[in-house]
């Protein structure tokens, strides 16, 4: 016998006599490690270290996310690896998500090289398709070797990307060179871009055009007031253009001050109506995101037909927040069709309805556009059911996955690869392939019954956040239990308790916060559960008595609700117990709530009124989604119905003959 072969036979016999407990701690520490090295390719990834990664690779065979390690390794690699290396992983790991992540990035750089008949070839296996740089990539496609007309889609597609993109600027680009696309196209994406801050999408439209015209931009970008007045009267169509991104840009700084200019004769008389318009549009716009009163004459001063689908919708709030209902029904006669119907424009125009006129032909239209959206799945769907005279109710519950649906999710391989991600750390990664796993966009898609079963092993592995999000998808039935699961509910109902807090309230906030997630951590530093910032958590430690309070204990599930809720509760006391403006506070700061709710003399409004015309988006939505997870958790802690609009209330200036709240809330 070999000398090797005696010592593979003593360590094999050893091994064996080892206690059964040691052998079978064998394969879990094996596994440890081997997550280890896949943590640590993560990283390696993350800092773009290819030979880190190339080193670690092969430690990865066999493994669970085997895929991932092979997908870092080629997406960083990915402008020198070859054809076959990409085609052989591919093939290997097909059907996954890494595959479809890696052809989407594969066709950018296939775009970017104009490699069309590779292009044509990937793309026909594409499955993700939610990549517009890609899809602009495709159409462009499309015109070099077939001529077909993709003119229109380009320009839709292009004028919706919030950034600037190589994949819809090349197809725009070579649309315009062959005057296919015309400039004004390329205007109104800078137009775009200047209202919306974004100076790179106005110089890279504009550079388009004429690459000499950047500098121009970048000088009306920051000083917009100084080029208007520097112009000559006698305009020509592109120095037109350029005072059209002036006015713009000033409208985005100042609106008061952009309204005087747009009125000066020389412009008056040189910019077309069209040009006028959108101006008015961007000034109206900025008007009603300050709750500027005059934001509604702003918008009456151009015309709809010619206006931002952005425009249309700030100047709807602007209606609401002044009252001014009929301009609010001819606003949103002007919205895209796709717009009109989303459950927050077709609630305002069935109020509209109803309060402009009694006749019966309006109320019996009223009354369709409630029923059309009445619910208990979103804001606006529950006002609806409250405008019909009903209450808010946990639905009835969805049969519960059988043996055979649960058994088929327990199976399902992107299923398994996003529960081993999330569990090891690598949270970004396990969402992603979650979400594509059971996407109903994607090839072998999950219908109601599918989304049921894989929520439900969400929830058995206490992953909170996919158990909520792939519930809230089903379409035909409601699982209530599913969308708003109470984890840690003696924790939350004896503190909710202690302080005189409702506890529905602490879920629905908690819900839209972290959705359950223990350490969850916000891109601006806000920790735990409740999302605390560290600076509001110390001071809130002192206000509640937490005397050995420490940092790292904001994780610290216990410490987090103490400090959120106890936190929660001064900012609902300071605001008079209204949740719609603690929820506002609580997200964007107490001191901005205060300047929404408007000085001594502004209008008194319906809370739905005045968190439509919220300024910033994220809270705008926060709000609404606080409010109505918490009248559902109420429905389902209580099991009585609820009322939305008794949570609601109205909005207005503090009461000047109250004192003002002692907290100084941070």
């Amino acid at each position: 016998m070999q000398f090797s072969a005696i010592l593979t036979s003593f360590a094999l016999l050893c091994a064996l006599m080892l206690p059964a407990t040691t052998r079978a701690q064998a394969p879990e520490r094996e596994g440890a490690r081997a997550d280890e090295a896949i943590l640590e390719m993560a990283q390696a990834f993350k800092l773009h270290d290819r030979k880190r990664l190339s080193s670690l690779l092969p430690q990865a065979r066999g493994h669970a996310l085997e895929a991932w390690a092979g997908y870092w390794d080629l997406s960083l690699r990915l402008d020198e690896a070859s054809t076959r290396e990409i085609q052989d992983f591919m093939t290997r790991f097909a059907g996954t998500y890494q595959e479809d992540r890696l052809r989407t990035e594969w066709l950018l750089q296939l775009g970017k090289n104009r490699d069309w008949s590779s292009f044509q070839r990937e793309h026909a296996l594409y499955r993700m398709n939610d990549d517009r740089a890609v899809r602009c990539y495709a159409l462009l496609a499309d015109y070099k070797t077939r001529g077909t007309d993709v003119a229109q889609e380009v320009h839709k597609l292009w004028l919706s990307q919030r950034e600037a993109d190589e994949g819809c600027a090349a197809a725009a680009e070579q649309l315009i060179k062959d005057r296919k696309l015309d400039h004004h196209s390329a205007w109104l994406r800078a137009r775009l871009g200047m209202e919306n801050d974004r100076l790179r999408v106005a110089t890279q439209a504009v550079g388009l055009l004429d690459e000499h015209w950047v500098k121009t931009v970048n000088t009306i970008y920051l000083n917009p007031g100084k080029y208007l007045r520097d112009k000559l009267t006698a305009l020509r169509p592109q120095t037109r253009e350029f005072v059209s991104l002036a006015l713009i840009r000033q409208a985005y700084l100042e609106p008061a001050e952009a309204a005087v200019e747009v009125d000066k004769f020389r412009w008056k008389a040189q910019l077309t109506a069209e040009e006028r318009s959108w101006i008015w549009g961007v000034i109206g716009k900025r008007a009603a995101q300050k709750l500027s009163d005059d934001a509604p004459t702003y918008f009456a001063r151009g015309q709809a037909a010619t206006m931002h689908e952005d425009h249309l919708v700030w100047q709807a709030r602007a209606a609401l927040r002044t009252g001014r209902w009929a301009q609010l029904l001819d606003t949103l006669a002007a919205l895209p069709e796709a717009l009109r119907a989303e459950p927050v424009w077709v609630y305002w125009r069935a109020r509209a309805l109803a309060l402009q006129t009694s006749s019966e032909v309006a109320q019996a239209q009223s009354r369709q556009l409630y029923e059309s959206i009445a619910s208990v799945r979103g804001f606006y769907e529950q006002l609806a059911l409250e405008e019909l005279g009903q209450s808010i109710a946990v639905p009835p519950r969805a049969e519960p996955p059988n043996a055979e649906e649960k058994m088929a999710a327990r199976q399902n391989p992107g299923l398994a690869r996003a529960l081993h991600a999330i569990r090891i750390g690598l949270r970004q990664e396990g969402v992603r392939e979650w979400n594509y796993s059971t996407n109903l966009h994607t090839r072998g898609g999950m219908d109601d019954r599918a989304l049921l079963a894989a929520a439900d092993l969400a929830c058995q592995h206490e992953v909170w956040d996919r158990c909520i999000n792939t519930s809230d998808r089903t379409k035909d039935v409601i699982n209530f239990e599913q969308r708003f699961p109470m984890p840690f509910k003696a924790a939350v109902l004896a503190r909710t308790a202690q302080i005189g807090l409702d506890p529905a309230y602490v879920y629905g906030l908690i819900r839209q916060e972290s959705r359950f997630i223990m350490d969850s951590k916000s891109g601006v530093g806000a920790s735990g559960l409740m999302q605390v910032m560290p600076a509001t958590a110390r001071w809130t430690a002192k206000k509640i008595g937490l005397t050995q309070y420490q940092q790292r204990d904001l994780n610290d599930r216990d410490t987090n609700i103490a400090i959120g809720t106890g936190y929660l509760k001064l900012v609902l006391d300071n605001f008079g117990g209204s949740m719609p403006m603690a929820a506002a506070a609580y997200n964007a700061g107490p001191s901005r709530p205060n300047t929404w709710r408007g000085a001594s003399g502004a209008p008194v409004l319906e809370a739905a009124i005045w968190a439509e015309n919220i300024p910033f988006a994220e809270t705008r939505d926060y709000v609404k989604k606080v409010l109505s997870n918490t009248t559902n958790y109420a429905a389902l802690i209580t099991g009585q119905p609820q009322s939305l609009k008794a949570r609601l209330g109205r909005v207005g200036p503090r009461d000047a003959s109250l004192p003002l709240p002692t907290e100084d809330l941070p």
